[in-house]
């Protein structure tokens, strides 16, 4: 015989049927977001489920300092770490950073090497090197795995931004600029190595093998009547579709890729370039996306002045399609793309 359930026992029961429905609507979130970038025939994890709090509060300004731990880079020593001791890793990149702040004078230090594993480390716990590479865009590894107790990072100068043709090539004098070339233009990135180290080095990996056959966007969906021409979101206007922005995929084909971990997840601005989910996938903002938030990790920016090219490739002819319940804009012709040098970070000569 059944027994009368007790009040105890049905707020038991209360709570874990909200408790269902609070995961239903967890999912269906997670469902509507996943599918803004990823068409229903690809089966991945989204990204937002994977950043922790800590990592969208983090880094805010894109102002970072990290690097790739089990990673030794070589160079010319500028600071030597046998005399030269710190208590972060963080600390050592800055301490390479101060090295590097000049407007106009070259950087001093544009790559270091901290040994932060007390265990492994032993008498060289805390040792920063300071160094300085002969092609900050192709750094000098000595060595990677488990095995190495090291944590190495780069850095490019930032100087300060100027109109006109100045405005890039103040910056790429410290390096850290590199091209996307399309037929309608070539797309000048800044490279941020201190908040996405790992992004960095796969796109500099790019940049030596000289191969991105199969680089291409394949989405294009412009500003509509949501977003103003700076980038901000109009009062009372939808959040789209359209999206404001042109995606794309830097999986070269023939190539593995491995996922790439999950870094500095900034808001979203006109002109970031991120990630979608772990990669080889990318986008390119044309507005600023607060309401994305911070779930994306962001690992350059295009020059402003480049942005009216972005913004020729979002009005070219698309499809519709429907990735689960989300509307996009496909375009017709992907629009082929390719990873380009721009300069040497030393010195001004062209490649």
């Amino acid at each position: 015989m059944g027994r009368k359930q007790t009040v105890p026992e049905l707020g038991r029961y209360g709570l874990l049927a909200l408790f269902v429905m609070g995961t239903i609507s967890c999912c269906m979130v997670y469902l509507c977001f996943s599918a803004l970038f990823r068409p229903p025939n690809r089966n991945t994890e989204f990204v937002v489920s994977k950043v922790s709090d800590g990592l969208k509060s983090e880094d805010a300004d894109g102002d970072c300092c990290r690097g790739i731990e089990h990673l030794e880079l070589w160079g010319d020593a500028v600071k030597w770490g046998s005399e030269f001791k710190v208590n972060s890793s963080k600390a050592c990149c800055l301490a390479c950073k101060g090295m590097c702040s000049g407007d106009s004078a070259p950087c001093l230090c544009d790559s270091w090497v901290f040994c932060g594993d007390k265990q492994a480390c032993g008498d060289k716990f805390g040792e920063c090197w300071l160094k300085k590479q002969k092609d900050t865009l192709e750094p000098d590894r000595l060595d990677s795995g488990d095995h190495v107790m090291w944590t190495s990072g780069i850095v490019f100068g930032r100087g300060e931004f100027a109109k006109g043709n100045s405005f890039w090539l103040l910056l790429s004098r410290h390096g850290g600029i590199i091209g996307l070339e399309t037929e309608y233009g070539t797309l000048h990135l800044k490279l941020l190595p201190g908040c996405a180290p790992h992004s960095i080095s796969y796109i500099l990996d790019l940049l030596v093998s000289h191969h991105c056959v199969g680089c291409h966007f394949y989405r294009a969906e412009s500003r509509g009547k949501s977003w103003d021409s700076e980038g901000n979101h109009i009062e009372q206007a939808p959040y789209g579709p359209p999206f404001a922005l042109i995606q794309g995929t830097l999986g070269a084909s023939g190539a593995i890729f491995e996922d790439i971990p999950t870094e500095a997840c900034p808001t979203i601005r006109r002109g970031s370039v991120a990630w979608v989910e772990s990669g080889p996938e990318f986008f390119i903002s044309l507005a600023n996306h607060n309401e994305w938030n911070k779930a994306y990790t962001v690992f350059g920016f295009v020059l402003p002045e480049d942005m009216e090219i972005v913004e020729r490739i979002a009005q070219l002819p698309t499809k519709p399609e429907v990735w689960g319940n989300i509307n996009v804009a496909v375009l017709e012709n992907p629009a082929p793309l390719h990873v380009r040098r721009i300069k040497r970070s030393a010195g001004n000569q062209k490649l």
